[in-house]
């Protein structure tokens, strides 16, 4: 298939509009990567209220009226509303669903102050999927490729497979869905399933029913042409492990021929150190001492004194059981006994936030931390550490360790998916791009750590490691280029 495709990517969140994750990277980088190699992609997502009209520049598609959008035995309203994000030689178009009701609120998929998931997320992101056929449909575009992401968008494979399978529209669309983390499912009680408005027989282990559930994500796993996730070792482990696969590893598995893990890139125009208008000092791996003037900056950002011999380790983080900073916890006392500084930026579960508060309380001259998340400081963490944290229970891809060797920060990782997959472990000899530990476990996290210390101490053998890093092309045209060969497979007839 020689011409250029069609490609309807679909998100819950998009960078810069939305943000909770990776996902919204990735769903802003992924399609401009796509789009530079000549074909035509475009985005749909949900409008939610704090997506300003005159800040991002919003306007209504004029020849779409209101459309009703089937939901149980009613028919809310979705009206769409369009904007573009830039890249440096394209544009790409992305549709907003708007719905007062469903998306006008403060937070994404929980309510900001409470912390708790919406009570209707169910019904929420029913209308979401189903909004997005219905619009494609009024808009007269037609995608080759329907590219759906994680539980929020699991429904739409399942309707091109039931409800539109003999639609004239939607008869030779194809769909991909891709797998950001398998512990986020979208799994609600029955009475959602009627909502839905898929045929009755649906609900059952040979469809969208698991654990006597109704589940997002298996409706997707079940019934995309292809399925694809975000690294390889990431693919491997949800097929063989139940822990992993979080149930859904035996779907998984019967599915394997269809399943494809793909390294997520980065965008490497919004992370480059020798570009970033977020550092104190910009820089690359031929002016790398440099990098002091940002460890300076973001030290004295958090009141801490500067050594140029004493190491800073930087973390960014969710808060949540996957990123392992209960182990962080078991081993930051230990680790700051010597001559070590930590900062970090972190949220999520009140419980671990209250305790790194008291460690920073017990170690206000070494350790620094922000409660919440801020891209500009996100940014000089990354530029101003010498070494960055991500002890990971399960990494379906990652980007903060391509992030951090690309600004010359060394990974301490654990030794899974996508960590496994684009962290090299340091072998000596300049060898590697960064410390990883196979077993989830703080001792073996402690030695990972020490034995990153060790090294820093020796500063041509860590400059080395540094420089590995930021050779390394991270960049997304590999990837893209990947998923552009899967799409035209996908299509031969």
């Amino acid at each position: 298939m020689s011409r250029p495709l069609n490609i309807l990517f679909v998100s819950s969140e998009v960078d810069p509009f939305a943000k909770t994750g990776g996902l919204a990277d990735v769903s802003s980088a992924l399609p401009k990567a796509i789009k530079d190699l000549g074909h035509e992609i475009r985005i749909m997502m949900p409008r939610y209220r704090f997506i300003g009209e005159r800040k991002f520049r919003l306007h209504d598609i004029i020849r779409l009226k209101d459309i009703p959008i089937p939901i149980g035995s009613a028919s809310p309203i979705v009206n769409v509303k369009s904007s573009f994000i830039s890249n440096l030689k394209e544009k790409v178009q992305v549709y907003f669903l708007d719905n007062e009701a469903y998306f006008g609120r403060d937070g994404i998929y929980q309510n900001p102050t409470t912390k708790k998931d919406y009570k209707d997320n169910d019904e929420r992101f029913t209308f979401f999927c189903r909004g997005v056929l219905e619009t494609l449909k009024r808009l007269g575009w037609q995608p080759d490729i329907i590219h759906c992401n994680d539980w929020q968008t699991g429904l739409i494979p399942a309707y091109l497979k039931t409800i539109y399978k003999d639609d004239p529209f939607f008869r030779t669309v194809r769909s991909v869905f891709t797998i950001h983390n398998m512990a986020y499912q979208g799994a609600f009680g029955h009475e959602s399933f009627t909502k839905s408005g898929l045929p009755k027989e649906l609900f059952s282990t040979d469809g969208v029913e698991a654990y006597g559930k109704f589940n997002f994500l298996k409706a997707a796993l079940y019934y995309a042409d292809v399925v694809t996730t975000v690294s390889e070792k990431y693919a491997e482990e949800i097929c063989t492990s139940d822990e992993y696969g979080a149930g859904l590893n035996g779907l998984l598995a019967s599915r394997k021929k269809d399943l494809h893990g793909i390294v997520n890139g980065i965008d490497a125009t919004l992370w480059n150190p020798a570009a970033d208008e977020y550092i104190f000092r910009k820089y690359d791996a031929k002016s790398i001492e440099a990098k002091d003037e940002n460890k300076k900056s973001l030290l004295k950002r958090f009141g801490l004194e500067f050594s140029d011999r004493r190491p800073v380790i930087g973390a960014i983080s969710r808060l949540v059981d996957q990123k392992g900073f209960d182990l962080v916890l078991e081993v930051m006392e230990d680790v700051l006994k010597g001559d070590v500084q930590f900062v970090m930026l972190a949220a999520g579960d009140k419980e671990s936030e209250k305790k790194f508060d008291q460690l920073q309380k017990k170690n206000a001259k070494k350790m620094g931390l922000v409660l919440g998340y801020d891209e500009e400081l996100s940014h000089l963490i990354e530029a101003g550490s010498d070494m960055f944290l991500m002890p990971s229970r399960y990494e379906p891809c990652g980007l903060n360790q391509m992030y951090s060797m690309r600004y010359g920060t060394v990974p301490v990782v654990r030794a899974t998916g996508g960590l496994d997959d684009t962290v090299e472990d340091y072998a000596g000899s300049g060898k590697g791009t960064g410390f990883k530990f196979e077993k989830y476990d703080s001792r073996e996290l402690l030695k990972a750590i020490q034995r990153a210390l060790k090294v820093y101490q020796q500063p041509e053998e860590w400059k080395k490691i540094m420089r590995n890093g930021m050779q390394k092309d991270f960049s997304w045209e590999y990837s893209a280029r990947k998923y552009i060969n899967l799409y035209k497979d996908l299509l031969r007839p």
